[in-house]
């Protein structure tokens, strides 16, 4: 089966490194699965999204990504996010907290609340 290299980096640290054969991840121009072979691409990741990586060995990363780019060659996908957690390290308490918490407030609440909301999406999508 092809393999491509991916790369999930946040400004703080670097999440995951490694073979896959499959990256899906939003766009502010819509949803973008990879293959390898994929035509080159440079995109803006949505403000608030979920990216899913599925590894070689058969294992699938699911991290909430807020901001960044991604960069894609036939061979390569590199995620530059500005903030990044995985699925299985997101508080779904905390989460709902921060939601119920944004949808009262105005200004940075659409901020908060779609930050909140696809922390519990990844979540979600991690235990399903």
């Amino acid at each position: 089966m092809a393999e491509m290299t991916v790369e999930l980096v946040a400004v703080e640290r670097r999440l995951w490194s490694g073979e896959a054969n499959f990256v899906f991840a939003r766009t502010t121009e819509g949803e973008v699965g990879v293959l390898p072979g994929h035509e080159p691409l440079l995109a803006q990741l949505e403000q608030a999204g979920v990216v899913r990586i599925d590894s070689i060995d058969g294992t699938s990363v699911t991290v909430a990504v807020h901001g960044g780019f991604v960069s894609i060659t036939p061979d390569r996908v590199t995620i530059l996010a500005e903030y990044a957690e995985f699925a299985h390290e997101i508080d779904v308490a905390r989460a709902r907290a921060a939601l119920d918490k944004a949808g009262a407030s105005e200004g940075e609440g659409t901020a908060a609340r779609a930050r909140a909301e696809v922390r519990l999406r990844a979540a979600e999508a991690a235990s399903a």
